[in-house]
Formats: structure tokens, C-alpha cells, sequence
């Protein structure tokens, strides 16, 4: 039984896609960090906990948790609190290149898989007129960086480097090599 520890659509829908059945079992979990913590570190912590807090109350199963950050220029931007402060972030990821990190855990019984994908994105110079249509649209403010690249937000997005599932929240390539591994021990 996979148990995805996490209650992101966007997760849910990579993994249906990918042919995955699982429970989505969201973990409430502290999300804070020591100040100066590298970027891989924190979503590797945060996915660890989230992980944890489920395989504690799920022992049989397996768990995968997952946590994502935007980084700019060594400034974390999570989601934002409001309109004002999406439209803030999305000033500040316009014409610049970004990175994207989304931490994973796996754990099946005693054992622990953690590690951390990283990808590039470069936005287009954005003007104020396409920062507010798309913070009136609403879907940026429940998105770590304030914007969707699976999305409208794709029509920011000049390039990436890297993987553009880790993007949207979960490196389901990665994830499914992992997953395929247990399989393949416990056969």
C-alpha cells in the first residue's frame, strides 16, 4: 500500500498519471527551519518529516512525502500570504532565473530513501499588467514562488534546466525508479 503524505493535487495527479495507486495521508508536521539552512537541506528535513509522522501511524505501508521551495538568489519564496505579496514575488522572479527544489522521502518499513531534485527556470521580463491578470486569477497564492507552471504560469517561463515534474512537485521519474526498486527487493 503506497501512501502519498501530502494533499497537493499536483502530486496526486503526477502520480495517478505515472499509474500509481496510493491514499493521499497529509502529514501535520512542523515546517519551520534553522535560518542559513541550504535550500536541499530544508526540503530534504521537511519531506523527512512528513514521511516519518506517516510511517509512524502506518508502519505497513509505504510512504513517499515530498516538500518544494523557490529560491531566488539565495531568498526562499514560499506561498504567498496574499495578493500584494504574490504579485511582490512574481516582480521579483521577472527576467531573473530561479531554482526549484523539491525535496523526497520514501520509507518502507525500516528503510529511509531522501534526496532532493533541483531545476532552473528562467522567467520572461513580466509587466505589471500580466502580474496583476494573473494574481486576480487566483492561482498563484497556494503555490511555493506564487505561480503554476503546469498552469497559466507557464506562459512566464522563458526555459528550464532539469527535470519540469520536480517543477510542478514531484520528480515522478525519480520517484517511480525508487518505488520500482523496493518492488523489485521485496521479489
Amino acid at each position: 500500500m503506497l501512501l502519498l503524505a501530502s494533499s497537493s493535487p499536483r502530486r496526486s495527479e503526477l502520480l495517478k498519471m505515472a499509474g500509481y495507486e496510493f491514499t493521499a495521508a497529509p502529514a501535520n508536521v512542523s515546517e519551520t527551519f534553522l535560518h542559513g539552512t541550504p535550500p536541499m537541506q530544508i526540503v530534504e528535513q521537511l519531506a523527512t518529516r512528513k514521511a516519518q509522522a506517516v510511517a509512524k501511524q502506518h508502519p505497513e505501508a509505504v510512504v513517499l512525502a515530498a516538500d518544494t521551495l523557490v529560491v531566488l538568489k539565495g531568498r526562499i519564496l514560499g506561498k504567498p500570504k496574499d495578493a500584494d505579496a504574490a504579485k511582490a514575488m512574481l516582480k521579483l522572479l521577472s527576467g531573473n532565473v530561479h531554482q526549484v527544489y523539491t525535496g523526497y522521502t520514501v520509507i518502507s518499513g525500516k528503510k529511509l530513501i531522501c534526496g532532493h531534485e533541483c531545476t532552473s527556470v528562467e522567467f520572461y521580463a513580466l509587466s505589471q499588467q500580466e502580474i496583476d491578470a494573473y494574481v486576480d486569477s487566483g492561482e498563484p497564492l497556494d503555490k511555493a514562488g506564487a505561480y503554476g507552471i503546469q498552469g497559466r504560469g507557464a506562459l512566464f517561463v522563458k526555459r528550464i534546466n532539469g527535470d519540469y515534474y520536480n517543477i510542478v512537485g514531484l520528480p515522478i521519474s525519480k520517484i517511480h525508479r525508487i518505488l520500482s526498486g523496493l518492488q523489485e527487493k521485496d521479489e
